[in-house]
């Protein structure tokens, strides 16, 4: 029986606070050591934090620019009219302002990294279809989803993680090193034929 290719769109999901994005970064470190001229486009979410209080949460791209994602601690006239995720205020502007542009389409690009695919960042009328552009592009996605809640997913997810070319990775606090592994072997194989 012939070995199975790996799906172009790698998701890794999982709780809140499992370590998606340690992962998506440790992935990436070690992606660089093999590939260093590997040409990676995207951005990752952290969290903002005061002390021990989550105050927020950034967009920070692959070559470390950073822009607020949402926050609980705006209060402007205008930021009264952002939509709320919890007690988050989503910035959609800044979000679109620095995401947007790492999901063009470049000839030189070998992978995106999306971090995440979640309910702020759908906020964004324009995201989901940059998102889409780049699954269509055959250009290699690694991404983070988040889990449904109450067994019901956001749309947007729902249709990514049903994608003919995604293949969903569920982490949990036990299987996080061999997860690493098997996305890894994964990703190389699919630089490999990119």
């Amino acid at each position: 029986m012939a070995a199975v290719s790996p799906a172009r769109c790698l998701l890794v999901t999982g709780p809140p606070g499992v370590g998606k994005t340690t992962l998506i970064m440790s992935l990436l470190q070690s992606l660089k050591v093999t590939y260093p001229n590997l040409k990676v486009q995207g951005f990752y979410t952290r969290e903002i934090r005061e002390g021990n209080e989550r105050v927020g949460f950034e967009v920070v791209t692959i070559d470390g620019r950073t822009g607020r994602l949402a926050s609980n601690k705006i209060s402007s006239s205008e930021s009264l009219r952002w939509p709320m995720v919890g007690r988050y205020r989503v910035d959609v502007a800044s979000f679109e302002s620095l995401a947007l542009p790492e999901l063009q389409i470049k000839e030189d690009t070998d992978l995106f990294v999306i971090d995440e695919v979640g309910k702020m960042e759908l906020y964004s009328s324009f995201f989901y279809p940059a998102v889409l552009r780049v699954l269509e592009s055959k250009i290699p996605l690694l991404a983070s989803i988040p889990l449904p809640k109450s067994g019901v997913d956001i749309p947007g997810v729902a249709r990514l993680r049903n994608h003919a070319e995604s293949t969903v990775f569920t982490m949990n606090t036990s299987n996080r090193d061999a997860m690493k592994e098997h996305i890894y072997s994964c990703l190389v194989e699919l630089l490999q034929k990119h």
